[in-house]
């Protein structure tokens, strides 16, 4: 119910800027094989993406990609004892705008920064 409430958020947002682009990146945690949890996080990250073009979203606006275990948040690595809640930190979908002056990222709704992009930083 959370996950459909914050994509619901997303697609307002959407709905809002009709030029606005994203990209949808995907994460699992490491409690998989490397090569299941890239599979896991792709599914998950063109699911998202095929349930907002099913809403209005044109596919032009929206790009995806799993990134399963590369990006861990945390120390729960492979072999690393952790807590379902240190798990649970690591399975997440981000959403990036794309193409503008700043990318704003995400991980919570409530926890939005903005982050220069690299020609920015020069």
């Amino acid at each position: 119910p959370d996950a459909a409430i914050d994509l619901a958020k997303v697609l307002d947002v959407l709905q809002q800027h009709p030029t606005m682009k994203i990209d949808i990146r995907s994460h699992t945690d490491s409690r998989q094989t490397h090569a299941y949890n890239q599979k896991l996080s792709d599914r998950r990250a063109k699911s998202t993406r095929h349930w907002l073009i099913n809403k209005g979203i044109s596919a032009s606006r929206l790009t995806a990609k799993g990134y399963g275990e590369t990006k861990i948040t945390n120390k729960c690595i492979n072999g690393v004892e952790c807590t379902e809640e240190e798990h649970q930190k690591n399975r997440r979908t981000t959403f990036r705008i794309i193409g503008s002056k700043q990318t704003i990222e995400s991980v919570q709704p409530e926890e939005i920064r903005t982050v220069p992009k690299e020609d920015e930083k020069k």
